[in-house]
Parts: C-alpha cells; sequence; structure tokens
C-alpha cells in the first residue's frame, strides 16, 4: 500500500486500511500457535504506514463480542478512513503491554463498508423472510412502529412483546432499549443469555452467585504448577494482545506450570504449549470428573477438612435449623454416589468411565494423580462444555475438582470457573428504569412463548418471577444481533414459526446488515455502525473516550436519537433523554464512574488524549474466595448452607416438583447425565453416527464479522473430520459435504485433521444461514441442524448435543 494512497469514497465499497496484501501477512502469525497480539513490535512493522500531513487519527475500541476492547487507531483524511492502526502505548512488559488488536478489528473498516449495509428505514413488502423491501422515511417508519406496538399493547398487554440486545448488554452502551421499552410500560425480557446460562446457573447453585462464573483470573497461573483446561480455547474466543491468550502465555512462562487440555479438539490453545491433549467426547466431562473424584477419595487426595468446614453435601449434614435444613443422611451425599453406595450402586471409577468419554484409563488415573499432587492447581472451564443438554451438570460437576482438593481461595488456584481478567468495566450504565411486567422467559425458549406463551408456567417451563405467562408473544423487538434465526436453534424451523404472522404479529429490527434474522423484520432500521459512534470505555489498562471517525452514512442515524423519537410519539420523551443527548449522557455516566475509580482521568483530560493507561499491576492478587476461605463464618456464601453447596435441596424440590420432558433430569447432586443426541443415544446413532459440536472461530465473535470478505478469506468455514471418519466415507481434503440429519441440511467444505477425534466432527458457529433452492443452507450456519429442546434446568440453550451423518455432495 503507497503511503500517499487515498481510499475511494464509502460509496464505491472498495478496500480501505490496511491493505490485504498487509493483511494477510499479519493473518500468517495466526498459524502454529503464534498470535500477532503477542508478537514483538517489529513483527508486525510491515503493517504499519508512516503518517503524514493531512491525516487525523483518534482513538477508538474494537467492541466486539469477545469483550476485550482492543485499542485501536484510526487514521482518516478528507473525512475517509485511510488506514487501522492498533496499541503503540507502553512496550512489551507485562502490566505495560500495548493491548493490540487481531485480525477482527484491525478489518472493522470492511464491516463498516460492507455491500449489505443497511441504508434506509425499510418496510416488507411480500412474504415475511424473503428480504424484499420498499424504502420508506424515517417518519414513515418510525410512525408504522408507534402503531403496531400501540396495538399489540392494547389487545394484548406489554407482555406481549419480546426483546432482548444482540450484544453489549449488560458490559455496552444499549440501556436505551430497555429503557425505552420500559417506559411504555415495559417488555417480557429473557432469563439469562446464549452464552452462559447453564453455567451461570450452575454457579448460582453452587457458589450462591452466578457472579463466580467468572473465576481467578489467568494472572494467577503464574502461582500455579498445574493448569487443567475444560473445552477452553481463549486463542480463538479472546485471542487479542489484551485479553486471555496473552495473559495465559505470559502467566505460564512465569510458573512453567504442567498444562493439561480436555477438548474433542486440539485447540490453538493447546498448539504445542501443552503437555497433554485429553480427547473427550462432547457431553461427558461430568463422567470424567466422577471418575477422577474416585481416585481421589479412595487415594487419599481430598481435603477433608475443608469439605467439613467449607462445603455442604459432601458426607453426612447435620441439621441447620437456622437455614431451615434438616440432617442429611450419607447416602445422599457426593461421596457415597461416586463411590457406589448411592441410589445408583454404581461405582465410578476409571475403569467404568473409559468407554464412555473415550479417554483410556491410565491417562484419568494419571490426571487424577497430578491434581490430587498439585500445589496449587488452576483448573478452569469454557463455555462450550456447559452447551450442552446436560450442561449444568457438566458445570457443577467441574466445580468439584478444586472443591474435593480444596484448592480454591488460596494464590494460583481456581473455583473451575472461567479464567477471564478483572476488568473495570464498570462505566456507569443509564438507568433503565423499571420493567413494569415481572415475569422472564428462558432465553432460550422464547419462540416457545410464541407458540405456546400461555401455556408456560414456572413449573414447566422454568418462567422467572411470576407463576405463569398471560399472554403469547406478539412483537419481537431486536436491536441488534442476529439472534432472531440464526443464532437460534433448528434454522428451518424456526424460520417457518417466523414467516407465520399468524403468530408473530410485528417484528422489529435496527441494524447494521442485513444478516439472516433481519430479513425477517417488518420495519427495519439502519444502525450506525462502531465506527460513527462514540463511547467511553473502561478496561483494565485503560479508558478510552472513542471518538466517531465518520459521520453517519446514507441515512443512518445514531440509535439514541431513534429511540427518542419513538418515544415522543409515546409521549415519553422528556423522561427518556432528561434533556440529555447522547454526548452529555457520556459525560454525566463518566462523571458518575470517576466516583467510584478515582484513577480515572477527568473528562476533559480523556476528551484530549482519547485514551489514558489505567494502573494495572500484574502481580497483584486475583483469585475468588479468599476471604471466604480464611473465614467462611464471617463471610458466608449466599447459598442454602452459607456454604459451597454440593447437595442443594432446592434442586431435590425441583427434580420433585417441576414437569420435565421424558429423559430430562434434575438431580441435587452433580452428577453425569446422559441425554438425548449424545454418545450415550445408541438409536439415534445408528442413524447419525457422527457427534458434531460447534466453535468460535477466529474471524468472527459469534455472527458479527461474518461478511467481512478479508476474513473468510483468512479463515475458512469447514467441516473438521478426523482422518478414520474422512477415510470410512471415502472423502478428500477440501472435499464439498453435506453435514445433515433429519432438521436440515449444511453444505461446506471438509478439512481433515487429527485435531479432532474420531466420531466427532466440528463446525464454527456464526456463519449466516443462507438456503438454497432445494433447502441446503449454502452459508454453513450450524444453527440448521441444532436442536431447540432446551437443558433441564436453566432451560438454556443445549447447541453442542447434535448426532449427523456426513456425506459426499
Amino acid at each position: 500500500m503507497s503511503k500517499n494512497q487515498i481510499n475511494p469514497t464509502p460509496e464505491s465499497l472498495s478496500d480501505n486500511g490496511l491493505s490485504r496484501r498487509s493483511f494477510l501477512k499479519l493473518s500468517a502469525y495466526l498459524g502454529a500457535g503464534a498470535f500477532i497480539a503477542t508478537q514483538p513490535l517489529n513483527a508486525i512493522a510491515a503493517a504499519v504506514v508512516e503518517t503524514h500531513v493531512g491525516e487525523i487519527t483518534k482513538w477508538h475500541n474494537c467492541w466486539a463480542h469477545c469483550h476485550s476492547s482492543c485499542l485501536l487507531k484510526i487514521v482518516t483524511e478528507n473525512g475517509q478512513i485511510k488506514r487501522i492502526e492498533t496499541d503503540d502505548q507502553g512496550n512489551d512488559e507485562f502490566g505495560q503491554h500495548q493491548v493490540r488488536a487481531c485480525l477482527r478489528g484491525r478489518s472493522l473498516h470492511k464491516r463498516t463498508f460492507s455491500p449489505d449495509r443497511l441504508k434506509y428505514p425499510m418496510k416488507r413488502v411480500g412474504p415475511r423472510g424473503e428480504g424484499k423491501f420498499k424504502r420508506i422515511s424515517w417518519d414513515e417508519a418510525l410512525n408504522e412502529v408507534h402503531t403496531q406496538m400501540s396495538r399489540i399493547i392494547e389487545r394484548y398487554g406489554n407482555d406481549a412483546i419480546f426483546s432482548r440486545v444482540g450484544y453489549g448488554k449488560p458490559n455496552g452502551p444499549y440501556h436505551y432499549v430497555s429503557r425505552f421499552l420500559n417506559l411504555i410500560g415495559g417488555y417480557l425480557p429473557a432469563a439469562g443469555n446464549y452464552s452462559s446460562h447453564q453455567i451461570d446457573t450452575a454457579s448460582t447453585y453452587t457458589y450462591g452467585d452466578k457472579g463466580y462464573t467468572m473465576g481467578s483470573a489467568p494472572t494467577e497461573m503464574a502461582h500455579s504448577d498445574l493448569i487443567v483446561y475444560f473445552g477452553n480455547n481463549p486463542a480463538n474466543t479472546r485471542m487479542s494482545g489484551g485479553s486471555d491468550t496473552y495473559h495465559y502465555q505470559v502467566s505460564k512462562a512465569k510458573s512453567s506450570a504442567r498444562t493439561i487440555i480436555i477438548d474433542p479438539q486440539y485447540t490453538d490453545t493447546a498448539c504445542g504449549r501443552e503437555d497433554e491433549w485429553l480427547a473427550i467426547r462432547p457431553g461427558t466431562d461430568a463422567l470424567l470428573v466422577e471418575a477422577l473424584a474416585w481416585v481421589l477419595i479412595t487415594e487419599n487426595f481430598v481435603d477433608e477438612a475443608f469439605l467439613k468446614r467449607h462445603c455442604y453435601g459432601y458426607d453426612a449434614e447435620p441439621a441447620m435449623p437456622e437455614k431451615g435444613l434438616q440432617a442429611l443422611d450419607a447416602s445422599l451425599g457426593y461421596k457415597a454416589y461416586i463411590l457406589g453406595h448411592g441410589a445408583d450402586g454404581i461405582a465410578k471409577t476409571p475403569q467404568y468411565a473409559a468407554p464412555i468419554c473415550g479417554i483410556p484409563t491410565e491417562q484419568i488415573y494419571q490426571l487424577a494423580r497430578a491434581l490430587g499432587q498439585a500445589k496449587a492447581p488452576y483448573i478452569a472451564q469454557g463455555w462450550g462444555p456447559q452447551r450442552h443438554a446436560a450442561g449444568e451438570q457438566t458445570a457443577r460437576a467441574i466445580f468439584m475438582l478444586p472443591i474435593l482438593l480444596g484448592q480454591l481461595g488460596l494464590p494460583g488456584t481456581n473455583n473451575g470457573g472461567s479464567d477471564f481478567l478483572f476488568h473495570k468495566t464498570d462505566i456507569a450504565k443509564m438507568p433503565e428504569g423499571t420493567n413494569p411486567v415481572k415475569a422472564k422467559v428462558p432465553c432460550f425458549k422464547w419462540s416457545e412463548a410464541v407458540t405456546r406463551g400461555k401455556e408456560m408456567t414456572a413449573l414447566t417451563d422454568g418462567i422467572v418471577g411470576a407463576p405463569r405467562l398471560t399472554t403469547d408473544v406478539k412483537c419481537v423487538f431486536m436491536y441488534q444481533g442476529n439472534w432472531l434465526l440464526n443464532q437460534h436453534s433448528d434454522c428451518n424451523a424456526t424460520a417457518k414459526m417466523l414467516k407465520d404472522e399468524s403468530l408473530l404479529e410485528f417484528i422489529f429490527v435496527m441494524d447494521n446488515h442485513m444478516t439472516a434474522s433481519a430479513k425477517f423484520a417488518d420495519i427495519l432500521l439502519p444502525d450506525i455502525t462502531w465506527l460513527e459512534n462514540s463511547r467511553v470505555v473502561a478496561f483494565s489498562t485503560h479508558v478510552t473516550k472513542t471518538e466517531h471517525v465518520i459521520d453517519p452514512m446514507y441515512e443512518c442515524r445514531h440509535p439514541y436519537d431513534v429511540f427518542a423519537d419513538l418515544a415522543e410519539r409515546f409521549g415519553v420523551k422528556a423522561a427518556f433523554t432528561e434533556g440529555r443527548s447522547w454526548d452529555d449522557w457520556q459525560a454525566h455516566l463518566y462523571e458518575l464512574s470517576r466516583k467510584k475509580h478515582p484513577e480515572f482521568p477527568t473528562f476533559a483530560e480523556l476528551s484530549e488524549k482519547g485514551t489514558v493507561r489505567l494502573p494495572f499491576d500484574p502481580n497483584a492478587e486475583r483469585y475468588v474466595f479468599k476471604q471466604f476461605r480464611q473465614d467462611p463464618e464471617t463471610h458466608p456464601l449466599a447459598t442454602e448452607s452459607g456454604k459451597i453447596q454440593i447437595y442443594s435441596h432446592k434442586l431435590a424440590k425441583f427434580a420433585q416438583t417441576w414437569t420435565l420432558p421424558e429423559g430430562d433430569v434434575i438431580s441435587a447432586l452433580p452428577q453425569y447425565t446422559p441425554t438425548w443426541e449424545s454418545y450415550a443415544d445408541t438409536q439415534t446413532r445408528a442413524v447419525y453416527p457422527l457427534q458434531l459440536i460447534g466453535f468460535k472461530s477466529k474471524g468472527r465473535p459469534h455472527s458479527t464479522f461474518a461478511n467481512v470478505p478479508w476474513l473468510k478469506e483468512v479463515i475458512e468455514d469447514a467441516l473438521m473430520m478426523n482422518p478414520v471418519d474422512a477415510q470410512k466415507r471415502q472423502l478428500a481434503q477440501g472435499q464439498i459435504v453435506h453435514i445433515y440429519n433429519d432438521r436440515g441440511t449444511i453444505q461446506v467444505p471438509v478439512r481433515i485433521t487429527p485435531r479432532i477425534m474420531p466420531g466427532v466432527v466440528a463446525l464454527a458457529e456464526g456463519a449466516w444461514y443462507q438456503p438454497n433452492e432445494q433447502g441446503v443452507d449454502v452459508g454453513g450456519c450450524i444453527n440448521t441442524i441444532t436442536r431447540l429442546r432446551p437443558t433441564a434446568l436453566a432451560k438454556a440453550n443445549p447447541q453442542g448435543t447434535n448426532l449427523v451423518e456426513v456425506r459426499a455432495v
């Protein structure tokens, strides 16, 4: 790229910013475990173009769903984006390190200038879902929204409006959506989310708070001697220079901790830095934990003193009248269950578990002894294992390893939850107000609330905050995201439901692009992209006042102004804006934040500098449960017993009182539960013998960036398949295949690799659903063939539990 090159106009949608050659050169660092975010400065110097007169540089952030908030320097000339650079502050010393963006952030301009940008307000013409719209004015669009929503509220009540923000909440700036809806009488919100509802639920029933889903920061690995990762791949999910993959590498190097990766895939987080890869069959992590627990108990590695003082339900428990708990018989405890003295009478030995989970018996013994002998084991789980049909049980089971060992609340340890660096992301949020609608529907069951909402109760469907729903959902109000169709399950069945106007009477969508979900809108509004927006972002290492680097394109408007205009039509504009513009709100909320964070610069200083580094001590303590471990009586947990809850009386009651579909199980103990379409489902496996799992692509966080051509060129969407399975089907490398089951068919190339275990295939999630005339999804969306059936306890997404077959096209 010539240093004097000036970009074409945005309307031409030509390449902007970093040249394609430089971009592809940067992408080479994604291979073999090397990451551009962690390379010395001279390794990325080829991508840097010298600044010259006439350029304007503004600080910005990548707002991708990885939550890393990497710094970007957007260089414009004559009002047009010329290139994107990243953090050049600080140095390569951890604590002063530069928060360098990955390829997603560096290609952000390609998303802004995508050919499928929504440019004007539009109204559907023709059948819903065909993607046919006519251009209308903003007044026409907002008047139609007001008319339709007013009609639905008058006829069905505000409970008939379902809304959730696709991304950015609770950590993002989009609270004006719920603020608006609350001011007009409320809406039916979601309980939980697609990402972590199972592990959040497991954390609540184990530790008393879903906040413990996030355990100790990865910086604690510097004090560990053993790292065990269950289904955790930050090299894909949070791969930047400001996030977990970097912290993992730096901290592991300090301690030289032995690392064991437990995953059906040989991930890029492993990629030569691990000491052992244990390939496990999807959905059997809980069974592996039980076998490990059997060894730990029988070989005296458990911390009996810790279990007695800090935990409830390992063995017999005396009555706790002050908590309303009766005495617990030893036969109901976890120890009895593992040793085979419980109701099922099965000893959970490695010999019992090995044929099911696919890990050899001797390796299970070795792992258990390594855990028992470790002085400071760091045990963490990603969110993949909990996105299965018994995901809550899997998450609870993994929590049990540090609990049994008594290895939490100490330096270098973790609680078995996710490893995510503690962030200072608590910039004050715009007040949402109070939602008059008290009921919440489990996030994954929103589509059931469309078809059978009036039948849904707390005991049958996990309705939260009310005994039942009073109406079917008649309106979906979607700002940002692709969850309406693409990120939901069984796209073909969901699309059929969305097309039925007798079910859903009005669908509102405001987004950046013509996504698979946007095609089903009745009113479709164009949103500004991140580079056309502004907000204040606080991260662990910096606080940034991002500025819009280009003016809103086409007829796109700032969403805050759009919702203010909608509020005016409902007569609540004054209450919505409180007399403030979007910029006024940013300044106001920032000043509120400074009361909690005196280290934050003044708003004037931040506005002048764009970004300011915050104090970051890489050696600070960042492990959970310190106070609870030291004094559990003074610092009890918010559980039934005030202790770590191994046996849950609440869950035992749910098991007795909830109406569950056949095959679903709620258990008082964290235990392995065979499910439908798992390895245990031999009947379905006879027809569809391969387990299909999804994973996060380097090319996109969920479905965002799926339409960026540079990323699609660098990171191909292909089905990962072991050579053993490929040979059985006579498949060749790169051959186009169909992945199918009773729910649909996906067409993608196959990537034959030993980095996936036999019997399992994997496909990156987030590609956009695109059925052809034959109904085959040539877009490669994994949710074309995932199942709509929710999990038993959280009623959450089971999208990793699928059985399929694969054939050549």
